[in-house]
Formats: C-alpha cells, sequence, structure tokens
C-alpha cells in the first residue's frame, strides 16, 4: 500500500528484473499494470520516462533471461534497456550516462515527457565521475568536441527555458565542467 503513494507526479520509473528469475522477469507485465491502474483514467504514461534494468548479469551460467529476450521487451514498450550487475557495477555507470543513448526524448524540448526526461538526465548528471564524464567525453577530446556537448546539453538545462527539478543545478554543473576542461586544453 505504501508503494500506491509514489505513482502520483511520477517522471521516471525504473524496472528491475533479475536474469536467474524468469519469474521477475514475467513480473514485468504486471508492475506496469499496476501503474496504469493507480494513475486512474486521466492518468498517462505518456509522459513518464521508463527503463529497463536487467540485474545480475554476472551470475553466468544461473542466467535464464537472455539479453535478447529483455531487450525485445523494453523496447516493444519503447523503453531503455541495461544489461548491469549490481554486485560487480556492470553496466551501472552506462545506465546514468543516459545522455548518450541517443534517445530523442532527452535530446528534443519539443517531444512529449522532455521535462520528465530531463529530471532522470539531471540524476546521470550529479552520478558523473568527471568533468569529461559529466559532459559525456573522453578525456582528449577536442575544444570543438567540449563546447559542442556543452551546448547539447545547455539548450536542454538552461534555467529560462527548462523547468525540470534540479535542472538550474545540472546546468550550473554543465557550465563548470565546461571551464573546467577549456583551462586545460590548447
Amino acid at each position: 500500500q505504501v508503494r500506491n503513494e509514489f505513482y502520483k507526479d511520477t517522471q521516471g520509473v525504473l524496472l528491475v528484473y533479475d536474469v536467474g528469475s524468469k519469474e521477475s522477469f514475467e513480473a514485468l507485465d504486471s508492475w506496469l499494470a499496476e501503474m496504469r491502474r493507480e494513475l486512474g483514467p486521466h492518468g498517462s504514461l505518456d509522459s513518464v520516462v521508463f527503463a529497463v534494468c536487467a540485474n545480475k548479469v554476472d551470475a553466468g551460467k544461473l542466467r535464464v533471461v537472455d539479453e535478447s529476450e529483455g531487450r525485445l521487451w523494453a523496447e516493444s514498450h519503447g523503453f531503455l534497456y541495461w544489461e548491469t550487475s549490481a554486485q560487480s557495477g556492470e553496466g551501472i555507470q552506462e545506465m546514468f550516462q543516459v545522455r548518450k543513448s541517443g534517445n530523442a526524448r532527452w535530446e528534443n524540448p519539443g517531444m512529449p515527457g522532455w521535462e520528465s526526461g530531463v529530471s532522470f538526465f539531471t540524476l546521470a548528471i550529479r552520478s558523473s565521475q568527471d568533468s569529461w564524464d559529466l559532459l559525456g567525453l573522453k578525456p582528449g577530446a577536442s575544444r570543438e568536441e567540449v563546447t559542442r556537448a556543452y551546448r547539447r546539453l545547455a539548450v536542454l538545462l538552461h534555467p529560462d527555458k527548462c523547468p525540470a527539478p534540479g535542472s538550474e543545478d545540472a546546468f550550473k554543473a554543465v557550465v563548470n565542467a565546461r571551464t573546467a576542461l577549456l583551462k586545460n586544453i590548447k
């Protein structure tokens, strides 16, 4: 019953299943159905950003849900998909680097759900390890690449254009990352 309080105003959902448990994977449909029920007839999932996380990929031979099955389920619903291991950390960093996914929901402010995507996106910025990572670049990128990455993010996160929670702090982090990198690139 406590879960039901969290459905209202949901902006992002991370559906996690255990690759070693077919029941865990099959339960994804019931989680979606519950969310639809809780949102009611006037609620819409269109504005919610969904991602599917196949966890425990380090299990090896114990795996019963293969990647293609999980990816197909996620993509058939229009959701993002990651293979991860909470134990080893595999795939976790990639999961939070949503900006590299090329998914238009994070790159096109005119699409439905854009603000939700930006809210989830600000979480990825906060989890970045350094300025290169924050801008989605590899160390050694050129000044032009830094500027291009900065502009792409600034358009999304500028406080005058983005009312999403956390966007102002994320924008400041992007500005600081660009400044720090450009100081060190000749």
